[in-house]
């Protein structure tokens, strides 16, 4: 069982780093002013703020540290979830393709000069024809094998990373192409209070349907014969799970860009504070995964005058803690 300490920490580092995100940045407001601020949207309180602080809290700074959260969360609870159904501690959310399909979707939408809510549809919709094209391709007599799941969707990752390279190679150097380039490196620069509502729904349902089942999934990690069993109808469950990750990492590619190592790293991290119970392993990504990706888009607006992007943040991340975890564990996950 999770010790009543671990627990309070996954409710509290989530929420005080929501809190610090609100008041961090190059616009200095106080911890006391962005407490009044909130506090003055419940209770009637006379403002002694500028306005232009409690519009850079309310509108900007809030919008995007809670995008940020539900975003880390759902690659985190989707990476966790993929890696034990597919039984391997390398998998992570783009295994089926999604984020080259949506990395695609995305192109085709700069290209054709769409606005942002238009792009954020396309891409969502081209992730879930890729995942759902990876799940076509797998299917043999009613039975999708965890292998034929995984080269299908190296095939169409690779056909959609092909498409967004030639989608590249026809842009307009001087405008389309680095709008392309930057978008794939991941950014929350845009969020807004309508992005946020357009991602909430998918990651929230997504996060619930895989929440509901991670009993199974401790089932599942045992192998397909064995959870077939145990009365586990295997084939509808993993149909589930992709159709809740999918959901989750579509909406979050679709808003922020390609955003790696989430899904591969935080679920280990779960796994070394919590063990892996699925019951348990899966509510604790969720805290560790907001946690990580509000941390990382607080360094990213506020460590140079620029913006840096995500993605190149989290790799740079990622990658040294991911070697690390490897030669700690010497490759024993569990």
């Amino acid at each position: 069982m999770t010790k009543p300490r671990t627990v309070a920490l996954f409710v509290i580092m989530p929420l005080a780093l929501l809190y610090a995100s609100l008041f961090i940045g190059r616009f200095l407001i106080s911890p006391l002013d962005v407490a009044r601020i909130l506090a003055a949207q419940i209770f009637p309180l006379v403002p002694d703020w500028s306005k232009s602080a409690e519009t850079i809290v309310l509108q900007i700074r809030l919008p995007r540290a809670l995008m940020a959260m539900c975003i880390g969360a759902g690659l985190a609870i989707s990476g966790a979830a993929y890696q034990g159904m597919f039984r391997n501690p390398l998998v992570s959310t783009d295994i089926l393709g999604v984020t080259a399909a949506s990395g695609f979707g995305a192109a085709v939408a700069l290209l054709l000069s769409r606005n942002a809510f238009e792009l954020q549809l396309i891409a969502f919709a081209f992730g879930l024809a890729g995942v759902a094209l990876t799940y076509r391709l797998a299917r043999i007599y009613r039975t999708t094998p965890v292998l034929m799941l995984v080269l299908s969707g190296v095939v169409v990752a690779a056909f959609f990373s092909a498409c967004l390279s030639g989608a590249k190679y026809v842009a307009d150097p001087e405008s389309k192409l680095p709008a392309i380039t930057y978008w794939l490196l991941g950014s929350l620069n845009a969020a807004s209070v309508k992005g946020l509502a357009m991602v909430l729904g998918p990651i929230v349902a997504g996060s619930a349907g895989l929440l509901l089942v991670r009993w199974k999934l401790n089932v599942l990690a045992m192998g397909d014969e064995e959870a077939r069993s145990l009365g586990v109808e295997t084939e509808r469950l993993k149909g589930l799970v992709i159709i809740c990750t999918t959901l989750i990492t579509a909406a979050a590619v679709s808003v922020c860009g390609m955003v790696g190592w989430v899904g591969l790293v935080i679920p280990h991290v779960g796994r070394m504070l919590v063990g892996p119970d699925h019951r348990l392993l899966l509510p604790a990504t969720l805290s560790i995964g907001a946690s990580y990706l509000l941390f990382i888009d607080d360094i990213a607006r506020t460590a140079s005058a620029g913006e840096i992007p995500l993605g190149i943040l989290t790799a740079l991340i990622g990658a040294p803690f991911f070697g690390y975890l490897l030669r700690k564990t010497r490759g024993t996950w569990h």
